[in-house]
C-alpha cells in the first residue's frame, strides 16, 4: 500500500474516533450540568442518579459509562465548584494588609459556601471517605482534577498567609498546614451556620438550645482564622 493511499485509509478512521471523543466531552458535560443543577435545587442527599439521567435524557446506564458512580459525581461536582470559588477568592481585594485579606477570603468562602449548600455537603461526603476507598470508586484522573481544583484554591490562602509571615504580620510557621486547617474547619463552620443553632449547658445536665446567626458564625470564622495567622 502507498503512502497516499494508507493516509486516506487513516483520516477516516481518525476522524470518527475525533468526533467519538467530542461526543463524549459532550455527554459527559451534560451530565455534570445536570448533576450540579439538581444538587443546587435539591441537595445532594435527593438527588439519584436515575434523576440526573431523566434530567439529561437518557437511562442511568449511559451515566455509569462515563462515570464509576455518585462519588465520582460528587467529586467532578466539587471540582466545578471550586473553580468558581478560585474566581471569587481571586476577587479578593489585593492591596490591603495581610489581615485584610485574609479577612477576605474568608468572607468569600462563607458567602459561597451559603450560597451553594451542596457544595459543602459534596465535599464532607468526600471527606468521610478513607483514602484508599476513594481510590477503588474514583478515577485517578477524577481525583487528578480534584487535587488539581483545591490545590488551587488552597494556594491562594497560602499565599495571602505566606506574605503575612514575611512582612512579619503573621508568626512564621507552615503557611500550607494552616490554609487546609482553614479551609476544613470553614466547612465545619458553614454547617453550623446552615444548622443556626448551638446547644448549650443551661444548668447541669440540663441541655438547651439557642438560635445562632450566620453573621455570628462569620465573625468568629473570622477571628479564629486570624488568631490561627498569627499564633
Amino acid at each position: 500500500m502507498t503512502a497516499d493511499a494508507t493516509a486516506e485509509s487513516t483520516t477516516p478512521r481518525d476522524g470518527r474516533r475525533s468526533a467519538a471523543a467530542a461526543r463524549r466531552r459532550i455527554r459527559e458535560r451534560e451530565i455534570l450540568d445536570a448533576t450540579r443543577r439538581l444538587f443546587d435545587e435539591r441537595g445532594v442527599r435527593d438527588a439519584q442518579i436515575e434523576d440526573i439521567a431523566r434530567a439529561v435524557g437518557i437511562n442511568r446506564a449511559i451515566v455509569y459509562r462515563h462515570f464509576s458512580g455518585k462519588e465520582e459525581l460528587f467529586a467532578l461536582a466539587v471540582v466545578d465548584y471550586l473553580s468558581e470559588l478560585e474566581t471569587r477568592l481571586r476577587a479578593v481585594d489585593a492591596t490591603g494588609t495581610a489581615s485584610d485579606r485574609l479577612t477576605g477570603v474568608v468572607d468569600a468562602f462563607m458567602d459561597f459556601g451559603m450560597e451553594f449548600p451542596a457544595f459543602v455537603d459534596c465535599v464532607q461526603t468526600l471527606m468521610r471517605r478513607p483514602g484508599p476507598e476513594l481510590l477503588e470508586e474514583i478515577s485517578e484522573s477524577a481525583l487528578f482534577r480534584l487535587g488539581r481544583g483545591m490545590a488551587a484554591c488552597l494556594g491562594l490562602v497560602t499565599a495571602v498567609i505566606q506574605d503575612g509571615i514575611d512582612s512579619g504580620e503573621f508568626e512564621p510557621g507552615n503557611a500550607d498546614v494552616r490554609a487546609n486547617i482553614l479551609y476544613a474547619s470553614g466547612l465545619g463552620a458553614l454547617q453550623l451556620a446552615r444548622i443556626g443553632m448551638v446547644v448549650k449547658e443551661a444548668a447541669p445536665g440540663v441541655p438547651t438550645i439557642i438560635p445562632l446567626s450566620v453573621d455570628e458564625v462569620r465573625q468568629y470564622a473570622v477571628a479564629s482564622a486570624l488568631a490561627l495567622a498569627r499564633s
